[in-house]
């Protein structure tokens, strides 16, 4: 943390923080904007001179996306060290933030630009999407917490601000991208019959210039309102702190240490299963709503992106309910396993939605299913990461020794990285072609083994609580004022929400 912060305040919080919030607000919605277009871009079939869509199979473009996501999990682990060790956050934020919008904008190329190459610069763009989200997710998170001076109590209510900018370009994402895929698209003449056809690179396009946005924001007012933070590497500034101490000596775990590692790693194999489940949102969630929903409400048809926008819209309405519902129960709070349990079924809940959707179908493609059955499955995936989330990088920061916490923070995102490429791999069994009623059958298949597995853990995991408390040796602890706990809960979420997404 740099010691040079430039002075001033906005509603009792330094100004930079608004700064922070508006650029990760847009990065976000480059982000997700990407996300919810990604799937349907890839499955989309070329069906004339222009189209946009590569005519992957659903199962080759799940598989993908399980990878992409993957990935964007990993990648800020090597970013985060670039940052501490080379380059500060400030430059890795810029560096990170231009690669991403190289990446938008090498999607957003028309495929009539590069003849034979559509894929090869699909590729291209992915992989600098992913580098560069791995410089810019970890540090912009990073600097936040610099704001404030070590014990500043402003510092949990400063990530609530921070993660509702997260969630609002979250939501606005998938509106805005759905205005530019359809607004750009065309329509065209196949075997008689018009067709429309979405451009979806004006949907990447439109990505890029939200993190272009993103960029010249920080550009032009970070040396104003942040002052010299982030502009030096941490590990320089660690060094300098620890010049006139002697050399630290490794010393062996403890066996209290040894049993709260226990905990991170049992808590991480259930926190693979949760995420793995969550993350058909963008996946195989997304397909089922583009072909299987009826969207129409009276002559119009709702945007598959807009569904892709319910989490986060659900997040900054009920966090703060959620949050003031633990706080009220008090000494009857349940403790972090016994939440994630409850996470994991209200995930298991929400499938049970998907699986009324199949059902209403009735293995018949000709019939949609309604759109109400993805409102409710979103609705409960979200009440269970407000249950879930918020334990995760807290529960790692409170039971992992110090001399290697941040061997374990990477170990966790470790865990949320297989549970991405576990994802996708499931949502790909929907199977590479055969008849719609197959597909169908598939889904059912994958929405009930996902609810079945989730409820079934959680129900494991409950009876696992008070094993796993033990194992804690008090490391879970309470304020005593209901004001000050709800502050530290809510800002726990955002903490977490800042990181994880």
């Amino acid at each position: 943390m740099s010691e040079v912060k430039a002075p001033g305040t906005m509603l009792g919080h330094p100004k930079g923080l608004f700064l922070l919030f508006t650029t990760e607000l847009w990065e976000r919605f480059s982000y997700y904007a990407m996300r919810a277009i990604l799937v349907l871009y890839l499955v989309d079939k070329v069906q004339s001179e222009g189209g946009s869509g590569l005519g992957w199979t659903q199962a080759e473009a799940l598989s993908l996306y399980g990878t992409f996501t993957g990935l964007v999990y990993l990648t800020p682990l090597i970013g985060g060290w670039l940052a501490d060790t080379y380059l500060g956050q400030r430059k890795a934020i810029y560096i990170g933030g231009a690669l991403m919008a190289i990446g938008q904008f090498t999607l957003a190329a028309p495929h009539s630009w590069f003849p034979g190459l559509e894929t090869t610069l699909f590729y291209i763009g992915l992989g600098t999407l992913i580098f560069g989200n791995g410089l810019f997710k970890p540090n912009i998170s990073t600097m936040v917490g610099d704001l404030y001076e070590e014990g500043d109590h402003r510092r949990d209510g400063a990530f609530t601000i921070f993660y509702m900018g997260i969630n609002v370009g979250a939501a606005l994402s998938g509106f805005i991208v759905a205005w530019a895929y359809t607004s750009f698209g065309h329509s065209t003449v196949i075997e008689g019959q018009e067709v429309f056809v979405n451009n979806w690179q004006a949907g990447f396009f439109c990505a890029g210039v939200g993190m272009i946005a993103s960029l010249i924001i920080q550009f032009i007012f970070a040396q104003r309102l942040l002052g010299d933070i982030g502009t030096v590497p941490a590990a320089k500034l660690e060094r300098e702190k620890n010049a006139q101490k002697g050399q630290v000596r490794s010393e062996p775990l403890t066996k209290i240490e040894r049993d709260r590692i226990k905990v991170i790693m049992v808590m991480g194999l259930f926190t693979i299963i949760f995420w793995a489940g969550f993350e058909q949102a963008g996946g195989l969630m997304n397909l089922f709503t583009n072909n299987f929903t009826d969207r129409m409400i009276g002559s119009w048809e709702v945007p598959t992106t807009y569904f892709q926008s319910l989490n986060a819209i659900f997040i900054v309405v009920f966090a703060p309910v959620i949050a003031s519902i633990w706080i009220r129960l008090g000494k009857n709070e349940p403790n972090s396993p016994v939440k994630f349990a409850l996470g994991l079924v209200l995930l298991g809940i929400g499938f049970l939605f998907m699986i009324g959707a199949v059902l209403q179908m009735d293995g018949d493609a000709s019939i949609k299913s309604s759109m109400w059955w993805l409102v409710g499955a979103y609705f409960f995936h979200t009440m269970g990461e407000l249950c879930l989330s918020p334990i995760g990088l807290s529960m790692v920061t409170k039971l992992a020794p110090l001399r290697i916490a941040s061997l374990m923070m990477g170990a966790w995102f470790l865990f949320i990285a297989i549970a991405n490429k576990v994802g996708g791999l499931v949502g790909s069994l929907i199977g590479h072609g055969g008849s719609v009623e197959d597909q169908l059958a598939n889904a059912m298949s994958i929405f009930a083994g996902i609810a079945i597995t989730a409820a079934v853990s959680g129900i494991i995991l409950y009876f696992m609580a008070d094993k796993l408390v033990d194992w804690m040796h008090g490391a879970e602890g309470h304020n005593d004022t209901e004001e000050a706990a709800l502050t530290e809960e809510i800002g726990v979420t955002g903490e977490h929400e800042a990181i994880k997404r």
